[in-house]
């Protein structure tokens, strides 16, 4: 549930959320990271877990998009949309990009944001799943 009463450096903005999507899709793992705090959680979409895959700590983070980006090197994000609540954030998008095994990223999705002292906390991200079989 958003904080609406969250203090005005905890509240997610368009510019914040401007700087953070251009940080990803600088793939600077250095950039990216100075967005975060040092004790945040990233759930990515995919993983062995029903979250996905938990991330926790900057440093996991760091390690974690480092290794990515070496797999899918072109990895980009157009942003669509941003919607705001407090210390909240979404934000609508379209992933593209080519995996070293030769995977063709072109996924829609979101990333539904937490922020704290103006700095991401948490990041929870979703993205459909593209398959070719007959099945809703």
């Amino acid at each position: 549930m958003p904080d609406v009463a969250a203090a005005n450096d905890d509240v997610a903005t368009p510019e914040l959320m401007k700087a953070v999507s251009a940080a990803f899709n600088s793939r600077d793992v250095d950039r990216i990271v100075s967005h975060f705090t040092d004790d945040a959680t990233f759930w990515l979409a995919r993983g062995p877990e029903p979250v996905g895959r938990t991330l926790r700590g900057k440093e996991t983070i760091r390690k974690t998009l480092a290794e990515r980006f070496k797999v899918i090197p072109d990895m980009r994000w157009d942003h669509k949309e941003y919607i705001f609540a407090g210390n909240r954030a979404i934000s609508v998008w379209t992933v593209i990009g080519k995996g070293a095994d030769g995977e063709e990223l072109n996924y829609q999705g979101c990333d539904i944001y937490t922020f704290r002292g103006g700095k991401i906390s948490a990041k929870d991200t979703y993205w459909k799943i593209v398959e070719n079989k007959d099945r809703l």
